[in-house]
């Protein structure tokens, strides 16, 4: 890579998007479905009762190996306790996990869960790189997403992931056109088949969200948005570009990993999820 985003800047600029993304639902929506925040700086860590995907609860931005000292973790895992979840998640890149990591997670209960790619690119290289990305299929346009497409944008990234508890489509919606927000659609005639959002964190930003319909597939809209999110970091001068998708499996294929990699980002490294359960 040409050039290295520090990592506390990446995990920190990840958990900032989940953050406000989450916290920044109206009122109403925050006390129904029970979404909570916990800073220990510099983590954060985040909640969300009623969610039965369990997705959303998860603490990260630990940008340093000295902010995972055990009085930090037993306070997030305190936090997960007292807002009745079944399990949260650590989100920590190995890099800053300590030699005796094994031993500290054992005495938390933390077990292992999914892993994720994190992956980075100078806002340059992948705006250079997307000259060789095949373009959008004929028909299909990308623009932003103003107040007036905000729940159909909503509906769409969050049905495609599965998360339908009634109050989160209305959490997505609320963060569309909110300060450092941006977010994009592709359209097929009137139709949304494809979003994704940017998040920007000074001079980094964070591609979020990115989700297709079934019949927007193979033509070329996520590359579109990750380009189109590309220029809007650009514009907002941020450097480095940042983004996590699930680890592929042996004789798996992740399409969103790879679309990302053709647009010239690079994996920094696997992370594991680490689960407290209660």
């Amino acid at each position: 890579m040409t050039v290295m985003v520090p990592i506390g800047l990446a995990e920190q600029t990840e958990i900032k998007a989940y953050e406000d993304f989450v916290t920044g639902a109206p009122a109403s929506v925050r006390e129904a479905i029970g979404i909570e925040s916990l800073r220990v700086d510099p983590a954060v860590a985040i909640a969300i009762r009623d969610d039965p995907s369990r997705f959303f609860n998860r603490a990260g931005g630990f940008a340093a190996a000295e902010s995972l000292s055990m009085d930090v973790l037993e306070r997030v895992c305190d936090f997960y306790r007292e807002q009745r979840l079944l399990q949260g998640a650590l989100m920590i890149a190995p890099p800053l996990l300590p030699s005796d990591w094994a031993i500290t997670a054992d005495k938390l209960g933390l077990v292992q869960g999914s892993r994720f790619v994190k992956l980075a690119c100078d806002v340059e290289t992948a705006l250079s790189a997307a000259d060789g990305v095949a373009d959008l299929r004929p028909g299909l346009r990308v623009d932003r997403v103003g107040p007036e497409h905000a729940d159909e944008w909503a509906n769409i990234m969050m049905t495609t992931f599965g998360f339908t508890t009634p109050g989160m489509i209305e959490m997505a919606a609320s963060c569309v056109c909110r300060p450092n927000w941006h977010q994009y659609a592709v359209w097929d005639e009137e139709r949304i088949i494809a979003v994704g959002s940017v998040f920007i964190n000074g001079e980094c930003a964070d591609m979020f969200g990115g989700a297709t319909l079934a019949e927007g597939r193979g033509r070329g809209a996520q590359s579109a948005l990750l380009t189109a999110r590309a220029r809007a970091a650009q514009a907002a001068g941020c450097r480095w570009i940042v983004a996590e998708t699930g680890a592929e499996a042996p004789g798996s294929h992740n399409t969103s990993l790879h679309n990302m990699l053709r647009l010239g980002f690079e994996p920094l490294y696997e992370r594991v999820t680490w689960l407290w359960r209660a």
